[in-house]
């Protein structure tokens, strides 16, 4: 091999170097700039879900105010009854049921109400018993 075919090749090798050389420089500036959008990203999707599961908490904690005492034979007659049995309850059991978000704990909550209920021989389920039978 010759001189000046060994400088070409040496140079031909040396372009193909520099052009590998500068790809990777930008990948890496690349790399550089993605990095902080993924960990601000990661932050904000965190800040959402805890702000979300927080509402969703919330509007599982029953209320505190007071309740007026209803006449039991009246709410018997009028009330409704919880879902899927046929356990008469008050309004506002109904109303407590409707906030519980997932539908298979709210039927699982449901049943447990029920189940206490009929064992307890309860002709009407209110706030305060409804409370007492849904903690599990």
């Amino acid at each position: 091999m010759s001189d000046a075919d060994l400088d070409r090749r040496l140079g031909a090798l040396e372009s193909r170097f520099d052009h590998l050389e500068r790809l990777l420089a930008a990948i890496h500036d690349k790399l550089d700039r993605v990095v902080p959008r993924v960990d601000e990203a990661k932050r904000e999707l965190q800040a959402w879900v805890t702000e979300y599961v927080s509402l969703r908490l919330q509007q599982l904690v029953p209320e505190t105010c007071e309740h007026p005492e209803r006449e039991a034979d009246a709410a018997a007659v009028d009330g409704p009854v919880l879902p899927g049995t046929r356990i008469r309850c008050t309004d506002e059991v109904i109303s407590r049921l409707g906030r519980i978000p997932i539908p298979f704990v709210r039927q699982m909550v449901t049943q447990k109400v029920a189940e206490t209920a009929r064992a307890e021989n309860v002709g009407m389920v209110d706030v305060p018993f409804f409370e007492r039978a849904a903690t599990f």
